[in-house]
């Protein structure tokens, strides 16, 4: 009798609430954790906005003068072209922070907690994703403030303009499940800076973000025409009305909005599958 009660009176742990309701709010707990953390590490944000700006500046008036889009050499027009390619850039860069920051909690337990708390698997994983991606909208609006400076310039309208702009942080936010699960793959955070970069130099520059895509020898063009981030830059450079718009007959880009969408929707579909798979083994 004594037992029974004894055993009813005892304070049970907490259940977590189950679906998506539960999911959404644990992601946004883990989002606001990483973004309180990123505001008290203020170098990181700085060395974050500094690379994307030397970018800018290094391109535009050290191979501006050389570089020929269509019939023109005017370094105004290069600037205009280079810039979705730099947006690019810089939003699948974030890929190495995102991987590197899982392999830091990784490394110091940190999971290890997490797994004792009431929470959805998946919510650590989408919490810090979305945190990168805040984190990458600021930087994008510090770049192309500075973009502005340097003379590029919208042509198309501001809604078509925010259009790009959303589909750049939709590539980013796609690059970064790709960084998650090299973060979750390796053993320590500088590995995982290093393997965040290996694979997005050539995913950057074969493709058509700094030269015109038909200037590539002709077995690497059908590759940079089929390059998920080719595709987000060609889209970009149709929504904000700059020069060179392709005229590849490949479908990426002859569609290139639509074929950004879909690249950027199956890399998440994919990439989140897997890394929340490796995150439940990982942490089993």
């Amino acid at each position: 009798m004594t037992t029974a009660l004894g055993s009813a009176d005892e304070p049970t742990a907490p259940r977590p609430r189950g679906g998506i309701v539960q999911s959404v709010n644990d992601s946004l707990v883990i989002a606001r954790r990483n973004l309180i953390r990123m505001s008290r590490i203020p170098e990181m944000i700085i060395f974050g906005l500094v690379q994307p700006i030397m970018f800018v500046v290094l391109f535009s008036y050290v191979f501006g003068g050389s570089m020929q889009i269509g019939e023109s050499t005017d370094p105004t027009v290069y600037r205009e072209f280079l810039m979705a390619g730099i947006f690019a850039q810089t939003v699948t860069f974030a890929t190495a922070g995102a991987g590197a920051g899982i392999a830091d909690d990784m490394h110091k337990g940190l999971i290890d907690r997490f797994r004792s708390l009431p929470m959805a698997r998946g919510a650590v994983l989408t919490g810090r994703t979305l945190a990168d991606l805040v984190q990458t909208t600021l930087t994008l609006v510090v770049l192309a403030v500075v973009a502005l400076l340097v003379g590029w310039r919208i042509h198309e309208g501001v809604p078509k303009a925010l259009c790009a702009f959303a589909l750049l942080l939709l590539l980013g936010y796609a690059f970064s499940w790709i960084g998650a699960l090299i973060g979750l793959s390796v053993r320590t955070p500088e590995a995982a800076t290093s393997g965040g970069l290996i694979w997005l130099f050539p995913v950057t520059f074969i493709s058509n973000a700094f030269v015109d895509s038909s200037k590539l020898p002709s077995w690497l063009q059908p590759i940079a025409e089929w390059n998920p981030f080719s595709a987000t830059v060609q889209a970009c450079r149709e929504l904000f009305g700059n020069p060179g718009v392709s005229t590849s007959d490949a479908w990426p880009m002859q569609h290139a909005v639509w074929a950004s969408l879909l690249w950027s929707i199956l890399i998440i579909a994919v990439f989140r599958t897997l890394s929340v798979r490796k995150y439940r083994s990982a942490t089993a």
